[in-house]
């Protein structure tokens, strides 16, 4: 499997990674309180919520609870850091990038640090936090500072005596509100683009992680980034997030979450200020395996595309569908896979699943899980809780799945993998595209007309052929129907936070 934005570039795995560090044992957490230009605040309202080890139950630490006005303060800053003639305006696009490659360099410095505060507070594994989400965070950074001095206009031919042409502008004051599955890595997608451009930011983290975020709030501060260009507020959705999402002085807003909550905040933003709106949200994602398919291949990627951090991906392989000369064999090897994952203490450099994030998203699977059994799938292995401490799920696996069924219709967000058989391509086509998500979809065939088919077919943002989850930061990512609206990476972010301006000149005819 291609790790997630990064760990495999163009298609080849690297040569030699780096040897694993070990966790920082008993990191003490530094950095709880509200980041406003360049300072950190307590809450306005003098209240703080707890966040939690998922692995243990146990408490990690409380964090000043932002709301409202802390939200106002925290726009009031980066809107004073956007106005014409700041420190931020001032300065030129090269030292932008600049400052994006020294904030990737700290962040290098201190991936070890990150890599344990973001296992602390979700749960995945230090392996996968290190080399995927740190690395994906780096990679990210280095590719926008890269851009910083490149986003340039046109020049227009419309009439002989007039010059036309565009320049691309930052847009303003932008909010980011981030999600607890990858709470770093989705900050940096946000990040890096907005700043790249000469945005500034508010941003909200996951109410569940905000550790990792905060962090980021002192290397901002240790790089130089002038005050209120970089503003942090954890809090509660309904609360820090509302304000965000109508918030008339916030000119864009970037969200990754739930479809549910994705609707509210374009609901807000259109009630505000119409502020623009990129939104990456839900997907069922269809995989497809097809009979000529490498076997082995198809089914570890599978495996790998549908339990990666504990299944809690928008992008997970959700709905596995194989062409029926092929699916008792591939259902027979995917239990196999399934039965050998490791699961366990996430800083064990062994562990392969963590615990499920909370409680609530724990019952939902186990839910879900119920429901399958119900409607006559077959549960071929897991489908249980691991222990009586922390939030473990077994890694799931039912075949004889049929489309009507919740499991194949419903994101799940954890460790179960929904096996169904198919006979045609038509057929397939049809089944894939029947759901309200468009996020991303993969095939396996060894048929290059039949990729192409599948590809152009298929209603989604993404489509990986013979791989999954490969992500790059040089290559949009987005959503098709209800998985959202607008990319982030690569050059069409960009697009996200610019506003264009067209500039006409009309030539004096004195000196003809």
């Amino acid at each position: 499997m291609a790790a997630l934005n990064g760990a495999v570039e163009n298609g080849q795995p690297d040569k030699k990674l780096p040897a694993l560090p070990r966790p920082v044992r008993n990191l003490e957490v530094r950095h709880r309180k509200i980041f406003i230009n360049n300072e950190w605040h307590e809450s306005m309202s003098g209240k703080t919520f707890p966040t939690y080890n998922p692995s243990t139950a146990e408490k990690i630490c409380d964090v000043e609870e932002g709301d409202k006005a802390d939200v106002d303060k925290a726009v009031e800053a980066a809107k004073a850091a956007f106005q014409r003639g700041s420190l931020w305006r001032q300065m030129d696009a090269l030292s932008r990038g600049r400052l994006l490659q020294k904030l990737a360099d700290l962040i290098e410095r201190d991936r070890a640090i990150l890599a344990t505060l973001e296992t602390m507070d979700t749960g995945k594994p230090f392996l996968h936090a290190f080399f995927i989400d740190l690395e994906g965070c780096i990679k990210t950074l280095r590719y926008y500072a890269g851009w910083a001095d490149k986003i340039q206009g046109r020049t227009i031919p419309v009439d002989e005596n007039v010059v036309c042409f565009t320049m691309h502008e930052p847009m303003g004051v932008c909010g980011a509100i981030t999600p607890w599955n990858f709470p770093l890595l989705m900050l940096v997608w946000k990040m890096a683009p907005a700043l790249c451009c000469g945005n500034t930011l508010v941003i909200k983290p996951a109410e569940q992680t905000p550790l990792t975020s905060l962090y980021i709030g002192s290397l901002v501060k240790e790089v130089g980034f002038p005050p209120g260009v970089v503003n942090i507020v954890p809090g509660y959705g309904p609360t820090a997030g509302a304000a965000i999402s109508a918030h008339r002085n916030i000119d864009k807003i970037a969200f990754t979450g739930s479809t549910e909550v994705g609707k509210l905040i374009k609901e807000a933003a259109s009630k505000s200020n119409l502020k623009r709106v990129t939104l990456e949200l839900g997907g069922k994602n269809p995989c497809i395996v097809c009979a000529d398919a490498d076997l082995d291949l198809a089914v570890e990627c599978a495996h790998q595309g549908v339990f990666f951090n504990q299944g809690q991906c928008c992008t997970a392989a959700s709905r596995v569908f194989v062409e029926e000369q092929i699916y008792p064999e591939f259902v027979k090897r995917s239990v196999e896979y399934a039965k050998k994952r490791l699961i366990g203490d996430p800083f064990d450099a062994k562990t392969e699943q963590g615990p499920q994030i909370d409680q609530k998203q724990f019952d939902k699977i186990l839910e879900l899980i119920e429901s399958g059994k119900k409607e006559g799938a077959k549960l071929e292995c897991g489908g249980l809780a691991i222990g009586d401490r922390g939030l473990f799920i077994k890694p799931t696996v039912f075949s004889e799945v049929t489309d009507n069924m919740r499991i194949a219709k419903e994101e799940i967000f954890g460790p179960v993998q929904s096996i169904m058989k198919f006979k045609s391509i038509e057929e397939v086509i049809k089944r894939a595209n029947n759901t309200e998500y468009g996020l991303t979809a993969a095939v396996f065939t060894k048929n290059l007309d039949r990729a192409l088919i599948l590809a152009s077919a298929l209603e989604s943002g993404t489509v990986w052929i013979n791989c999954y989850n490969a992500l790059y930061a040089q290559a949009p990512f987005g959503g098709f129907k209800m998985s959202g609206n607008g990319r982030e990476l690569g050059e069409y972010a960009l697009a996200e936070y610019t506003e264009v301006k067209t500039v006409t000149i009309k030539l004096s005819q004195k000196n003809h």
